[in-house]
């Protein structure tokens, strides 16, 4: 009775190909998704590119020394960023791990592409991030307590060229290093702003449940 049936199923085509769509579905779902997969890590949160792994378990980079106050006032900053002279550059306040994962893209940017990068802001107090919330959504949509600057697991960077920082996304070297930017920002599994709806190129954080929200001094 069920050969017969079968049969029949295998004389019609269109049966047929409905038959070997349900029967190969789950397998080309499975193999899409992997595919899709926009972060080269699996699901214990380890890096797959060997060079990566290497420093990630290799020992501890250090930051790098402090720039002068004054390469971030300059007038090309004052633009991008007029609010920048303020922010915290200190690379003690930022989460640990976080740390390290944003200084093995700070060198593999510049092994690797030649792009020297330059911490513009780091840990953000929640009176500022109050402040820039105020200022509109153009500048932040996140209140006081709900970005991970505020948690030390969110950091702005820009590129340091000639001694000069640049920001500006009309410069076609600046957006194409953005762009290198945040394909190594994600394979060390952090998140980059560049593809938000609010692009913020310089962006990345390193996301942690039941963390924004909390109340920090």
């Amino acid at each position: 009775m069920l050969g017969n049936s079968f049969q029949a199923v295998l004389s019609h085509p269109v049966l047929s190909m409905g038959v070997v769509l349900l029967l190969t579905l789950p397998s080309l779902t499975i193999l899409s998704l992997n595919g899709a997969r926009v972060f080269e890590f699996d699901n214990t949160g380890h890096a797959t590119d060997p060079q990566v792994v290497a420093l990630l378990e290799g020992e501890r980079l250090i930051p790098p020394a402090p720039l002068p106050p004054e390469v971030f006032t300059t007038q090309e900053v004052e633009i991008s960023r007029p609010d920048l002279a303020h922010a915290s550059r200190n690379w003690q306040q930022l989460d640990i791990e976080f740390t390290q994962r944003l200084l093995i893209v700070f060198r593999l940017m510049e092994e690797r592409h030649g792009y020297r990068m330059a911490l513009i802001e780091g840990y953000r107090s929640p009176e500022r991030q109050a402040k820039l919330f105020e200022q509109g959504s153009h500048v932040t949509k996140a209140k006081a307590n709900m970005s991970y600057h505020q948690y030390g697991l969110a950091a702005d960077s820009a590129f340091l060229r000639d001694g000069k920082i640049v920001i500006s996304e009309r410069d076609p070297w600046a957006m194409r290093g953005y762009e290198l930017y945040g394909q190594i920002a994600e394979q060390l599994g952090l998140t980059w702003g560049g593809r938000w709806q609010l692009r913020d190129l310089g962006h990345v954080e390193l996301r942690r449940q039941n963390v924004l929200g909390q109340v920090v001094r």
